[in-house]
């Protein structure tokens, strides 16, 4: 250790964080030492991996990823995160497939497989029996064949029950709900049939299996596993719901895909866009309300400050006391809603105060049919832009939009109004218009599902 008892200024000199055999790369002459060729060096090598990693997101931005989630797995959040990541970049990650995935995260293409290490409940000793038995005796066939073929001491049935729920096995039977009521009869089968080979006893399917030439006599003893009687699958929502219970997050579908998709007409936007608003801007957007929190102010109303998550991410929310006692009865944790607010910054922190919220299938549209000549008529213009001011609100508080239709077959044209022309209440404001000598009607923006 060399102990430095002074320093003296000796102008500008080349240094490396390079050690050599002889001499102390930093001592740089008479004895001095250069006191800054760390931080140099150090700034050297991480613009270097910078470079590195860079370059490989650009030019194998499936393999990057791929590397970013299998190096993450054992983080549901930072999963999760890289996961959307892919999503802006194009690259869709795919469900964990039971005869499929691997271990790690695998890319297949311009995809990548979902890896069985980020499953819940699934320990490296169930993943490594899991592709033990795939990799001895192939594919997994069957619920039965998967449980009759791995050690279920190991693959245990919360084990099981997650890798229905995330979708491991629906490459081999779609219904979650059929394999859930089926486990409650194939893990004692197949337990019953793991003792009988240990004990060396051989049943009647068993016996025929070992001398015949294919594979149709071991598929007929799977065919004779018990099952439970034919149901219906889980309904959307909660297939969605239970799978982002057992894996963290929504990997086959979001449930606000098709919602997103046919709100367009609401001008919503994502989350993640939120701290692109200017301050007071006011907004919609469509989320799942994921938390809600209560509390009672000091004047002792109430008030909540809510969790929101859309398909890009979370944000927080804020929903103050008058309009709290005006949308509470909606403020249902898992509910789908379309809320309108505006943006607030403070101490670098975006959050979206809520003015209004509605559930997503009674949000409705105005309809109004205008022919040709009616849409390029200043007069008939004029007219109905004055109906409809009569019934928004004002600074633009309106929530339901107006469309008008213009033409009839396949040459009708459908042109969203601006929010200037939103109004407050679509059965007034229809009845309005058709008093006019207006065609108008209100429809659901979205059918409930």
């Amino acid at each position: 250790m060399v102990k430095i008892v002074s320093r003296q200024f000796l102008g500008s000199a080349s240094v490396y964080d390079i050690g050599v055999e002889t001499d102390h790369n930093f001592l740089l002459k008479e004895g001095f030492i250069a006191a800054n060729c760390f931080n140099k060096s150090h700034s050297t090598a991480y613009a270097y991996v910078t470079y590195q990693t860079a370059y490989l997101k650009a030019n194998y931005p499936v393999e990057y990823m791929t590397a970013l989630l299998t190096s993450s797995s054992d983080s549901q959040d930072k999963v999760e995160k890289y996961r959307e990541n892919c999503q802006k970049m194009g690259i869709e990650v795919k469900p964990p497939d039971i005869n499929r995935s691997q271990k790690d995260f695998t890319p297949i293409g311009r995809n990548i497989l979902f890896g069985l290490s980020a499953v819940k409940n699934l320990g490296e000793g169930a993943i490594e029996n899991i592709l033990t038995a795939r990799q001895e005796e192939g594919d997994f066939t069957s619920l039965a064949d998967f449980c009759s073929r791995v050690d279920l001491r190991v693959v245990n049935r919360r084990a099981l029950e997650t890798l229905i729920y995330c979708g491991a096995f629906d490459p081999l039977n779609t219904n979650r709900n059929q394999l859930i009521h089926d486990l409650e009869l194939t893990i004692p089968w197949a337990q019953k049939r793991a003792k009988e080979k240990e004990s060396g006893q051989m049943n009647l399917f068993d016996l025929v299996g070992e001398n015949s030439s294919n594979s149709t006599s071991s598929e007929s003893a799977f065919e004779q596993a018990p099952s439970a009687k034919d149901i219906p699958d889980f309904p959307l929502p909660e297939k969605l719901k239970l799978e982002k219970e057992h894996l963290g997050f929504y990997v086959s579908e979001h449930p606000l895909k098709a919602v997103q998709k046919a709100a367009t007409v609401l001008s919503p936007i994502n989350l993640t866009d939120l701290e692109d608003q200017k301050s007071r801007q006011r907004i919609s957007t469509i989320a799942s309300l994921i938390a809600v929190k209560k509390i009672i102010t000091k004047k002792g109303t109430p008030m909540a400050f809510i969790t929101l998550e859309d398909m890009t991410g979370q944000a927080e929310a804020v929903v103050f006391s008058d309009t709290y006692e005006k949308i509470q009865d909606l403020l249902i944790e898992d509910s789908q809603l379309i809320f309108w607010g505006k943006i607030d910054k403070r101490d670098d922190k975006t959050q979206m105060i809520i003015e209004d919220a509605e559930r997503i299938e009674t949000v409705k549209m105005v309809m109004v049919r205008l022919s040709p000549q009616q849409a390029q008529n200043s007069q008939t213009q004029t007219r109905l832009k004055g109906i409809l001011r009569s019934h928004s609100e004002e600074k633009k508080k309106g929530k339901i939009p107006v469309v008008a239709i213009i033409g009839q077959g396949k040459q009708r044209k459908f042109v969203r109004l601006g929010q200037d022309y939103w109004v407050k209440d679509d059965d007034n404001t229809v009845q309005s218009l058709n008093q006019s000598g207006f065609d108008a009607y209100a429809e659901p923006l979205i059918q409930a599902q």
